[in-house]
């Protein structure tokens, strides 16, 4: 069975060197009842085991409101039942993680150009990450190369985009109005004072940019994986 992602999709970034391991779980609950709708799970640093145990916890919260990713960590993907994994540029092959995977699993790729959102699109990824959109904390000096990244990997590419990078309810028209289906957020949300707030605040300016830019509504879509269910 295809993983079902409603559009446009607000993604939560649940960075354990943002916030602990320990506020984590409840923070992400917090932004899944403010509207948050996709999860991914980073957790560079932290081990195996513990991480299935945060993984697994997450997957309970999240329920059937959310769709959790698993950051690079295939194999915690799996052992934890979540809906798939999102993979950076240069980590696993998608044909080696879809291999691995359950069926029916959603592969993301994060990109930061056109060749790589093509490469990826040709690969056998389900959504893109796009970024990184605006200056932010998380790459300090990095130039940012804007909604016009969105513009030009969607004349290429047809597979959803997310907007990454410094995405605030104030700058996201820009993102969606360039063809992106969502938007990628970390420390707006994930460290706001109150997270389910911070996350229909964010939710709310999503929906108006998609009803204007994209003339489509926001009911659930199912993403084909185009590997066997």
């Amino acid at each position: 069975m295809a993983v079902e992602l409603r559009l446009p999709c607000l993604c939560l970034v649940a960075d354990c060197s943002v916030v602990g391991p320990g506020e984590l779980p409840a923070r992400v609950a917090a932004a899944v009842e403010g509207g948050v709708n996709l999860v991914q799970l980073r957790a560079k640093e932290m081990p195996g085991g513990r991480l299935l145990s945060l993984a697994r916890e997450l997957k309970r919260l999240s329920g059937q409101r959310a769709v959790l990713l698993i950051n690079e960590r295939v194999d915690v993907a799996v052992a934890a039942f979540a809906d798939g994994v999102q993979l950076g540029e240069e980590a696993l092959p998608i044909p080696a993680a879809s291999g691995l995977l359950s069926p029916g699993s959603l592969i993301g790729r994060s990109v930061h150009s056109v060749d790589g959102a093509v490469n990826a699109t040709e690969g056998g990824a389900d959504l893109l990450v796009v970024g990184t959109m605006f200056a932010t904390d998380s790459h300090p000096g990095a130039e940012p190369a804007g909604p016009p990244l969105v513009r030009d990997v969607a004349s290429r590419c047809s597979l959803p985009l997310i907007g990454i990078g410094g995405i605030t309810p104030g700058n996201l028209d820009a993102v969606i109005a360039a063809g992106a289906s969502g938007v990628a957020v970390i420390r707006s949300i994930l460290a706001a004072d109150d997270p389910a707030a911070a996350s229909r605040e964010m939710l709310s300016s999503l929906q108006a940019s998609w009803r204007e830019h994209r003339a489509l509504s926001d009911n659930g879509v199912q993403i084909e994986t185009g590997r066997p269910t």
